[in-house]
């Protein structure tokens, strides 16, 4: 057997819930070995591997010594994500990181930076992307058959009761949540948005906490002007009693796209519904992530990049964080664009 159809073997720091989705795409992939995990509870670490198999390490520092972990799943608070990069990457190991990327923009640009630096590859996960629907629908508006865009918005209504946030002492947190409904919740849509309309170039917002006893916001509504000139509105809430989910309806010249959770609802162009093609069953979880932990395993491999890469990650935290310092000084906010997904 060749180096090339070895799996390439993956660590997962960090074993709470997320964790256990990424332990289901390894141990889901052909071309992926879970060996190696760590959590400060060691009974957590413990219950993911008696599940998923890989030893238990003692410490992050005994699990990057280990010559047969190539790739490691970031799946720690979001406040420890810049970090804990930094020491993978110095240990000559790839990065797959869960969402926010990092909290901040600067810990986001020294996550890439020091990638580049130790030549590794850093990805982070949007699993929303890899649907089927997903990119059939982002063809569509590349293509130009939805016209000109004129008003493009996005929808986040879910349910996150007080005991959501008191379950876990970072929850609701600035420090280590970085923000709230937007920044947990709504950053899958945030970035669906921008994918599939182009970057934010300004917004004007307002955030705040209406019904939880938490730090930050669990609420947000914020008016988006895109660069290509078209506007849009977001709407995202982690109090909504019936829990509608996501939904994005992006309007142009020549028709209205709307996707409902994961499933284009609507596609009318020229006053024509059109038929859609036949997609492929897709659950975003698990389903996102096992294409997302392939894709990197491959990536690997194949001396590539990952197809969400860590740049990609970075222009969905900034329209986020625009929004919370549009909110804070009550004005409109201009972003920097330069390093939008393409």
């Amino acid at each position: 057997m060749t180096e090339k159809q070895l799996p390439v073997r993956f660590g997962i720091i960090g074993c709470g819930i997320i964790a256990n989705i990424h332990a289901q795409g390894i141990m889901n992939t052909e071309e992926a070995e879970l060996v190696a995990v760590f959590d400060p509870k060691r009974e957590a670490a413990a219950k993911l591997t008696e599940t998923y198999g890989g030893d238990i390490c003692s410490t992050m520092e005994e699990l990057l010594a280990r010559e047969d972990v190539e790739v490691v799943c970031i799946c720690t608070p979001s406040g420890m994500h810049g970090e804990q990069t930094a020491m993978v990457a110095r240990a000559g190991k790839h990065v797959l990181v869960e969402k926010p990327m990092a909290i901040r923009l600067e810990d986001v640009e020294r996550m890439i930076a020091v990638c580049a630096e130790n030549g590794v590859l850093l990805a982070t996960v949007f699993p929303r992307r890899m649907s089927p629907q997903a990119k059939f629908a982002r063809q569509v508006i590349q293509e130009g058959r939805l016209g000109q865009l004129s008003l493009c918005s996005a929808y986040v209504m879910l349910y996150r009761d007080q005991s959501y946030y008191d379950s876990a002492g970072w929850r609701g947190t600035w420090e280590m949540d970085g923000g709230g409904a937007m920044m947990n919740q709504g950053i899958h849509t945030v970035d669906m948005l921008q994918w599939l309309v182009g970057p934010v170039a300004s917004l004007s917002a307002k955030a705040k906490a209406v019904l939880r006893n938490i730090e930050v916001e669990d609420t947000v509504i914020a008016a988006l002007e895109f660069v290509n000139g078209a506007l849009g509105v977001l709407e995202i809430t982690t109090t909504a009693c019936d829990g509608k989910g996501q939904r994005l309806v992006i309007h142009g010249d020549k028709g209205v796209l709307i996707i409902e959770e994961d499933t284009i609802v609507s596609l009318e162009i020229d006053g024509v519904q059109l038929k859609l093609p036949e997609f492929e069953p897709f659950k975003v979880i698990p389903d996102g992530h096992r294409l997302q932990i392939r894709d990197m395993a491959l990536a690997v491999r194949e001396g590539r990049r990952p197809v969400i890469t860590g740049e990609e990650g970075r222009h969905s935290l900034e329209i986020i964080l625009g929004t919370y310092e549009a909110s804070r000084q009550r004005q409109e906010i201009e972003l920097q664009t330069g390093t939008a997904v393409s």
